[in-house]
């Protein structure tokens, strides 16, 4: 069965950091995009970070300069390093996989971040 599992959310206080990791099993990954999206309670769902695969990445201007994304294809597994968070930056974080050829996508189940003022 293809599996992402994301870890690594918590509480921290603001200006505080944290690494997110997500596990991947039952497809090598080496042809999707992947990324983080994130979703806040009573607020859409939106893109964090996303890492092409050839390795070309591109941020929400609201992270940028403070969270970094990184994948590694031999261990299949993708990163979010999170830096000077703010309480803004509370919400679900979900791993996604995407091949638009054909069009297959899937989904972590979340892993929470809560950023205290």
């Amino acid at each position: 069965q293809v599996q992402l599992v994301e870890s690594g959310g918590g509480l921290v206080q603001a200006g505080g950091s944290l690494r997110l990791s997500c596990a991947t099993s039952g497809s090598p990954f080496v042809n999707y995009h992947m990324g983080w999206y994130r979703q806040a309670p009573g607020k859409q769902r939106e893109l964090v970070a996303v890492i092409s695969s050839d390795g070309v990445t591109n941020y929400a201007d609201s992270v940028k300069g403070r969270f970094t994304i990184s994948r590694d294809k031999a261990k299949n597994t993708l990163d979010l390093q999170m830096y000077s968070l703010k309480p803004e930056d509370t919400a679900v974080y979900y791993c996604n996989a995407r091949r638009d050829l054909p069009l297959t996508e899937y989904w972590g189940q979340g892993t929470q971040v809560t950023v205290s003022s």
